[in-house]
């Protein structure tokens, strides 16, 4: 019976998506975006690009992916991204981070720039805002954040900065009141970040494997939390040796969770659970070592 109901599910499907189509889009999103799919991860291509299929009309995965080479539709490239990037956050994830931070903070002098390299819809880098307020006691800190992501529909809903109320569930109380707004009528059940908040972050798209950042100067800290977990290790070597130039001397780099940056770069060193700073003994003037380039 499991066999009859399992090929009764396969044929039921809407679309025909073959092994080979799979690894066209497995080549054509590493290409794009650096992300390394698994196999594993068949089912979610499928059913995130059926929308696109029926978004635009087209009736087979083949004729999608003939269109998306041949460069007939350049916005589809986009909303091919925005469908297969996964953006799950929320506010203050991976807390023991933001005390490390709220200490570098203290005691520098403005201008603070900061940089999230993968904002999501927003909820790190207006945390990284609240504990700049924090450690200033003032909503016009001298700080300032740059926030980025590849996906463009994110972005959008960060620089919005309307949540549901749940998402505040883990905040405390005092930070809830101090930096969000309670919805009323038919914005009820929803908060937005308070506009002073909204200030301290410029949203911008930015894919990490383009030629071209569009960033000046350098950075006092680099967040860049559980993204390099969808690139392999040649991807995450040339990222990190890019950010090595845009950081201050004292500048540190947090990472996520289940990231490892002392097997890919020699150009750091571990500061503390999953943050690093720059290996004072490792030569910045020329291109930092990528291990096993």
């Amino acid at each position: 019976m499991k066999t009859v109901a399992n090929t009764k599910q396969e044929t039921t499907k809407e679309f025909d998506f073959t092994e080979r189509d799979f690894e066209r889009v497995r080549g054509l999103i590493y290409q794009r975006a650096g992300i390394s799919l698994a196999d594993s991860k068949q089912e979610m291509v499928y059913s995130r690009l059926a929308r696109r299929l029926r978004a635009t009309g087209i009736t087979s995965f083949v004729t999608y992916l003939d269109d998306l080479e041949a460069g007939r539709d350049t916005d589809e490239w986009e909303a091919f991204t925005n469908a297969l990037t996964t953006n799950l956050t929320s506010f203050f994830r991976e807390a023991h981070h933001f005390p490390i931070l709220a200490d570098h903070l203290k005691g520098r002098a403005g201008p603070i720039e900061l940089w999230c390299s993968a904002s999501s819809t927003g909820e790190e880098p207006y945390s990284m805002a609240m504990i700049a307020c924090e450690v200033f006691n003032t909503l016009t800190p001298p700080v300032h954040i740059i926030a980025t992501d590849i996906d463009t529909n994110v972005l959008a809903t960060a620089a919005n900065g309307v949540y549901t109320a749940d998402r505040l569930d883990k905040l405390s109380p005092e930070r809830a009141r101090r930096f969000f707004q309670k919805g009323k009528g038919e914005q009820a059940g929803m908060v937005r970040v308070r506009e002073e908040l909204r200030r301290l972050v410029t949203f911008k798209k930015l894919n990490l494997l383009a030629n071209e950042w569009p960033l000046s100067g350098t950075f006092d800290a680099i967040f860049c939390r559980n993204v390099m977990i969808y690139f392999d290790k040649p991807t995450q070597g040339k990222i990190l040796a890019r950010f090595a130039p845009l950081m201050k001397p004292d500048a540190l780099l947090f990472a996520g969770h289940s990231e490892n940056f002392l097997y890919v770069s020699d150009a750091f060193k571990l500061r503390g659970k999953t943050v690093y700073e720059l290996d004072s003994h490792h030569g910045l003037k020329g291109r930092p070592a990528i291990r096993g380039a």
